[in-house]
């Protein structure tokens, strides 16, 4: 959004991060031009790692000039106490609460201990994620080590955006995808579903038993194995088809997903019969959150955001008076 961008010319990504009154209004921005039904907290999943240790500058791609490389680093990281370190995220989410008047809820998120870990150790985003995999593999007591640390921090973090008032919470575990199924299990899922356990054992939690959403990107190879999630969401990327998914999960997950974003480049008329094959696909099944695959392309035609929007509200409503 233009709005945004702005916004942008006149502070840092982090800057923007940690002012409240600035994360509140580019929170609203695309609720109050769009009307979505649900607003996402606007912050970055890295914004913990800062203050686990790790120095982190956005130029405009994340760096971090001190990654993890073995054990004596993982022992070095902290788990900080999100209240007193981050205030800022939370101040946000009450300002935002306010603006949004209670008239659609507020996501909170994190991202995922794997993911965390990707860029904790490789200092950043990579293609072939080597030196993750090489310490992950060749020293796992490591590896877990730092997962486990990532999990206590994230748990608490989602704690108390819980209590400052985010209504649901999402982890990203955005690159899940880059490991073999039994990789996935004994890294990703299992310290994910940590995460989900710390957090529903706290009385925060207990309190407001608020939806978990888990969302691993590239998630067609484990079906079979996200069976075991603890989340009560899984998000699903466009890759694969959702009765697909819901065939090998059982109707014990609802669903979030899943129209490719590339979607939006088409005519309205094809989008219109994308967006109705994702509806046709839900087919009666228990809980669905219409939602891109994955995030929205820089490029894409806010009008067609806007007609999106429109068709899929149009479309859900007529599929309900008709059953």
């Amino acid at each position: 959004m233009h709005e945004y961008r702005a916004i942008r010319k006149k502070v840092s990504f982090l800057e923007l991060c940690k002012t409240p009154d600035l994360a509140c209004e580019v929170t609203m921005q695309p609720i109050n031009e769009f009307g979505f039904d649900a607003a996402i907290l606007f912050c970055d999943i890295l914004v913990p790692l800062e203050k686990m240790g790790l120095n982190i500058e956005f130029t405009p791609a994340p760096i971090l000039s001190n990654p993890v490389h073995d054990r004596a680093s993982i022992d070095a990281l902290r788990v900080p106490d999100p209240e007193l370190e981050m205030p800022f995220v939370f101040e946000a989410i009450r300002k935002i609460r306010i603006a949004l008047e209670d008239k659609v809820p507020l996501i909170g998120f994190a991202g995922a201990p794997f993911t965390l870990a990707t860029y904790a150790i490789e200092g950043g985003g990579s293609k072939s994620f080597e030196k993750t995999k090489s310490l992950l593999f060749s020293d796992t007591k490591a590896g877990h080590a730092l997962l486990d640390k990532l999990a206590r921090c994230c748990a608490v973090y989602l704690e108390a955006q819980i209590a400052a008032g985010a209504q649901c919470i999402q982890m990203f575990d955005s690159w899940a995808g880059i490991l073999s199924p039994r990789d996935f299990t004994e890294f990703a899922l299992r310290h994910a579903n940590r995460v989900i356990e710390m957090l529903k054992d706290s009385p925060t939690w207990k309190k407001t038993q608020v939806p978990i959403i888990y969302f691993a990107n590239g998630c067609a190879p484990y079906l079979e194995r996200l069976k075991e999630s603890k989340a009560d969401v899984l998000g699903v990327d466009w890759k694969v088809d959702l009765p697909v998914v819901w065939d090998a999960l059982g109707d014990k997950f609802a669903l979030q997903g899943n129209l490719d974003p590339t979607a939006l480049f088409r005519p309205k008329e094809s989008l219109r019969e994308r967006i109705q094959e994702v509806l046709d696909a839900v087919d009666g099944r228990p809980g669905h959150i219409f939602n891109l695959g994955h995030g929205i392309m820089p490029s894409t035609d806010r009008e067609q955001v806007r007609y999106l929007v429109d068709t899929v509200k149009e479309l859900a409503l007529k599929k309900s008076q008709s059953q």
